[in-house]
């Protein structure tokens, strides 16, 4: 069966090498992608209600209300249980950093299990309750999909990183119905430079995957009211973007020490138990957390504004306006903590729909204090989707994602002007703090992030020591005669040969023209020894060693050879600085069509 699947895959290849340009093919393949993507977020969007809907209405039990502080820690309990058991070979990770990775190092090939298991996990981690969205998921599962099809049909890097890009897109536009804002998700969080003719794969993608999306869900996912904007509303707009930009600066805290916390506990089912447990009594407290929260949202919009204290132990108080102020301050802190547990402990989701939710909510909470209290009259829905764009931006460090995701979902495109302001401060206030996102300061800090400012760091970056190794050279023993090896050495087209002992563990080096000075010029030529001639090394480099390191290394010592060696000190092979460069320019020939693509 595989055999034959191979033969046909073989086929199109040829076909589509003779009688379609790859241009041409990778638009057919984009919309391949768009329609896969589609499917996906479809159905991640109806597992995960179909789950909510069940625990919710159709489970009927006396006590049912007491396990409501139980689903989420079950949730991600699932998850975790689900991922040790299913998925044996390869690795699972959620977020968007796996996908930036494997764009930089690993030659954008992402694992395809990621195509379904990314699907199964978040539904289950949101369904049950998990304080978490979908959106990062799905644009994992599209990225899968693209990765996948481009590898399955010999694709090369540009090309497979377009599908890619085109699945990220495609599963933004699905789960939002939003096919602009997928585009530029794509390009402003994935495709480090583009060009022109970028755009059309990206757009089909994005525009397919939001028409069999549509095919299952035609409900808008928010509606907005509005007359536009005032601009005597401008300066509360400044003040809103001030304080989402200083809340994203916290957030980014909080989402270090959280995940350093959650590190520290080593067994996975005490994560999933410490997690749950905290998860449990946010979302007992404060109802808002449970799942998406976009239903909180919603109601604002709507002018519900008694929903913040609903269904919650102080509904009795939800008719005063100070105690809805109070709640809602509380409900963004606590939704940050919540979001950040349930990914630490194991549950699989995204900071998308927190995000707009902690940013509606800043938003809602200034707008009606200003009203309540009487400086001024505002629009409080205006200042709710305001309050999305700003926060989006300012955590994910993506603020063309925010503007047009937030004017596509609400179709508030008369407010594109507070959009840009309140989304360019938010971000500016973050990256003033914060050169990297949370998504990229991981990648940075272990030196695998592409980077458009350092176009030679991000080249080196990507370059990889183990593929530069030279195997091909003559290893001596510590206790081997010279006179011995006399002919093995003579004939060997190196000069420098690696000196080992019986564990293969490195000693130094041996020169030939120390060995051809001491055979022809010592009384005791006959029984000199390797361990006799042999010198010790300048420098060594470990296998773990960036390309950064290399140069640094060789640099120091002036060497233009070194050799490598694993962790545990054996020796493997020498890097020149002739590969380097030689691998270096290849790089650079593939960034090159990289960018033209």
């Amino acid at each position: 069966m595989f055999v034959k699947f191979v033969n046909y895959i073989d086929q199109i290849n040829q076909f589509r090498r003779t009688k379609v340009s790859n241009r041409n093919f990778l638009i057919i393949c984009a919309l391949v992608v768009g329609i896969i993507a589609g499917l996906a977020a479809s159905l991640l969007k109806g597992l995960t209600h179909y789950i909510e809907h069940f625990l919710q209405a159709e489970f009927q039990w006396k006590y049912k209300y007491f396990l409501y502080f139980l689903f989420p820690m079950i949730g991600i309990f699932l998850s975790v249980l689900y991922v040790r058991k299913f998925i044996k070979k390869g690795k699972f990770e959620t977020g968007l950093t796996p996908i930036l990775y494997g764009i930089s190092k690993k030659s954008s090939n992402l694992e395809s299990h990621n195509i379904y298991s990314q699907i199964i996990t978040s539904a289950i981690t949101v369904g049950f309750g998990g304080s978490v969205g979908l959106e990062s998921p799905i644009v994992s599962s599209g990225s899968a999909i693209g990765s996948t099809l481009g590898r399955v049909l010999g694709l090369s890097y540009r090309e497979i990183t377009m599908l890619l890009a085109c699945g990220a897109a495609a599963g933004i536009a699905g789960a939002f119905n939003s096919p602009i804002a997928g585009m530029v998700f794509a390009i402003e969080i994935l495709l480090p430079e583009f060009t022109i003719p970028a755009f059309i794969p990206l757009l089909l993608a994005s525009a397919t995957a939001a028409v069999v999306a549509r095919l299952f869900y035609t409900e808008q996912l928010f509606y907005l009211l509005t007359d536009g904007w005032e601009t005597n509303a401008l300066i509360w707009y400044v003040i809103l973007a001030v304080l989402i930009g200083l809340f994203s600066i916290y957030f980014a805290r909080a989402n270090f020490a959280i995940k350093h916390f959650f590190a520290d506990i080593q067994h996975p089912y005490k994560k999933v138990v410490a997690g749950g447990l905290m998860l449990g009594g946010m979302v007992f407290l404060f109802p808002a957390l449970y799942g998406e929260g976009y239903i909180t949202i919603k109601d604002l919009l709507s002018g519900n504004y008694s929903t913040m204290l609903s269904n919650s132990i102080f509904s009795d108080y939800s008719h005063i306006p100070l105690f809805i102020i109070l709640f809602s301050i509380l409900t963004v802190f606590t939704k940050s903590i919540a979001t950040l547990v349930t990914l630490s402990a194991g549950g699989n989701g995204g900071t998308f729909a927190p995000s707009l939710l902690m940013g509606g909510l800043m938003g809602f909470t200034l707008a009606y204090t200003i009203n309540t209290l009487g400086f001024a009259q505002v629009s409080v829905p205006n200042f709710i989707v305001a309050g999305m764009a700003a926060a989006l931006s300012g955590i994910m460090h993506a603020p063309l994602t925010g503007i047009f995701l937030i004017a596509e979902i609400t179709g508030g495109y008369q407010l594109m002007v507070p959009l840009m302001i309140t989304s360019a401060i938010s971000y500016f206030i973050n990256r003033s703090k914060f050169k990297y996102s949370i998504y990229t300061k991981p990648l940075a800090e272990s030196g695998a992030l592409l980077s458009l400012e350092d176009k030679d760091t991000t080249v080196l970056n990507m370059m990889k020591l183990r593929y530069l190794v030279e195997k091909d050279y003559l290893i001596l023993d510590c206790n081997d005669l010279i006179s011995a090896r006399m002919n093995d050495i003579l004939q060997s087209k190196r000069n420098l040969f690696p000196v080992v002992d019986e564990k293969q563990q490195f000693k130094g080096l041996i020169y030939v023209e120390e060995v051809l000075r001491k055979a022809v010029n010592s009384t005791e030529a006959a029984t000199l020894t390797a361990n006799d001639l042999m010198e010790p090394a300048a420098k060594v480099l470990l296998l773990s060693d960036t390309m950064q390191v290399v140069l640094e290394k060789m640099e120091q010592e002036n060497a233009w050879l070194l050799p490598v060696l694993n962790d545990q000190g054996q020796f493997l092979g020498f890097v020149s600085k002739t590969a380097i460069f030689n691998k270096y320019r290849a790089m650079l020939r593939r960034q090159a069509d990289y960018m033209e693509s």
